[in-house]
C-alpha cells in the first residue's frame, strides 16, 4: 500500500501523496508529438477581449443522466470509492487533484475546472459561437476539458492561461499542457505568443 502523509486543512480532510496514485481520469490527450503538431497549427494572436463576457453564456451544468449533471458525472469518474444518493449527490468518496498532488474526502472541497477557462475562451474565439456551442464546450466530457480539482487550485488558476499559472505539481505539466492543446485544437481557439512559449516549454517535460 502506497504510504499517504496525513495533512489536516481547514475542516476538510486532505492528505498529500508520497507518490501518485493510479486513478480514473479525464480522458488522455494525444501525445506529445501530436501535441507538437496541433499547437504549431493554432493561430498565435493577440489575445481578445472580455467584453460582454459572462459565465452565463456558457451554460453549465446540465443534465447527463437522470438526476445527475455534468459535475455529478465528473466526481463519479475522476473520484475512488464513491457512491451518490437519489439526487447524484456524493455520500462518500475521495478525490485525487493532481494541480497540487493532494487527496480530498469533502466533495464540497472540490471544484471541477475548465482546464481552458471560459473567459480564456470567450477571449480567443468562444465570444463569436452560438449559445449552444459555448454550452457544449462548457460541457464536454469527450476531451480532457473537465476534471475534479482542490477549489483552492481552482481559485488559485482562476482564468489564466499557461504562461501566468501552471500547476504546482510539476509532475503533470506534460499532461496538462497536452490537455490544453487538445481543448484549443478541438474548438479552434486562438493563443498568444506568450502563452504558446509556455506550452512548448511544459511539453518539454513530456
Amino acid at each position: 500500500m502506497r504510504r499517504l502523509t496525513a495533512l489536516m486543512i481547514s475542516a476538510t480532510a486532505v492528505w498529500v501523496l508520497t507518490s501518485s496514485p493510479a486513478l480514473a481520469a479525464p480522458p488522455t490527450p494525444p501525445a506529445a508529438s501530436t501535441s507538437t503538431t496541433y499547437l504549431n497549427a493554432l493561430t498565435v494572436k493577440a489575445e481578445g477581449s472580455t467584453s460582454g463576457y459572462s459565465r452565463d453564456k456558457f451554460p453549465h451544468w446540465h443534465t447527463v443522466s437522470g438526476t445527475c449533471d455534468t459535475r455529478d458525472q465528473v466526481l463519479k469518474r475522476d473520484g475512488t470509492g464513491v457512491t451518490v444518493d437519489s439526487q447524484c449527490e456524493p455520500t462518500a468518496g475521495r478525490w485525487y487533484s493532481s494541480y497540487d498532488a493532494t487527496w480530498v474526502t469533502d466533495d464540497s472541497a472540490i471544484d471541477i475546472d475548465h482546464i481552458v477557462p471560459l473567459a480564456e475562451a470567450w477571449k480567443s474565439g468562444a465570444s463569436g459561437w452560438t449559445t449552444a456551442k459555448r454550452e457544449e464546450f462548457a460541457n464536454n466530457l469527450s476531451i480532457a476539458q473537465l476534471i475534479a480539482v482542490t477549489a483552492s487550485s481552482n481559485r488559485s488558476k482562476g482564468d489564466s492561461d499557461p504562461s501566468e499559472w501552471k500547476p504546482t505539481n510539476s509532475a503533470v505539466h506534460c499532461v496538462y499542457a497536452r490537455e490544453w492543446i487538445w481543448v484549443k485544437h478541438t474548438y479552434g481557439l486562438s493563443l498568444q505568443a506568450a502563452e504558446k512559449t509556455a506550452l512548448q516549454t511544459m511539453l518539454a517535460t513530456c
